[in-house]
């Protein structure tokens, strides 16, 4: 007797093309030229699958980056943590430049932020799967540098963050710079300055 087809198997096989075709397009023409037809052509299904599972091609686009760390090692988000924040968050800040300098992954998300400024129900789902998560683990690491007195014990951690990161992401934002290694090391110098208890 013939084996029948697994629908769940197809359904993954489908999303997992509908992902990697957005992430391909997103990069190849842009989020404005970016439509659900690209998406469902380049992954061979039909549009009504794609919007079963989205609302919008900003949406599809969100999950895609998010479907590149779902059950890689990264997908762990705690911070590297050896007891020497200062050389921790140099380590983090290096891997964050690195990443928002590179020209693969530097256009997909200069057109999701767009997308995310100008859609607040994406908005959310970004605060809720990616930054709110990414964010707690970054706290996590500081709330240990606070319990071992490399940071000052009643530091607003929400601040904290944005006083590291801010200026990566102006930097980014404008391209009022380059985004080197040396520039994170000095993030983190005038960071650990102003935090110290």
């Amino acid at each position: 007797m013939a084996k029948q087809p697994d629908p769940a198997r197809r359904s993954q096989r489908s999303r997992q093309a509908i992902l990697t075709a957005a992430r391909e397009l997103v990069s190849e023409v842009g989020f404005a030229k970016l439509s659900i037809e690209a998406i469902a052509a380049r992954a061979c299904v039909g549009k009504q699958t794609i919007y079963r599972w989205w609302p919008s091609k900003g949406a599809v686009v969100l999950d895609a980056f998010l479907a590149l760390s779902e059950g890689g090692p990264e997908h762990d988000l705690a911070l590297p943590d050896t007891g020497d924040l200062e050389a921790d968050l140099k380590t983090v800040m290096r891997a964050t430049v690195a990443e928002f300098a590179d020209p693969a992954f530097e256009g997909p998300v200069r057109a999701l932020n767009l997308e995310i400024i100008n859609d607040p129900a994406l908005a959310a789902q970004y605060r809720e799967k990616l930054a709110g998560p990414v964010d707690e683990a970054k706290k996590e690491r500081l709330r240990s540098a606070q319990k071992a007195g490399q940071l000052a014990a009643g530091a607003d951690l929400d601040l904290a963050l944005e006083l590291l990161y801010a200026p990566l992401y102006q930097r980014w934002l404008l391209r009022s710079g380059p985004l080197t290694p040396q520039y994170a090391d000095a993030l983190v110098d005038a960071f650990v300055k102003a935090m110290r208890p």
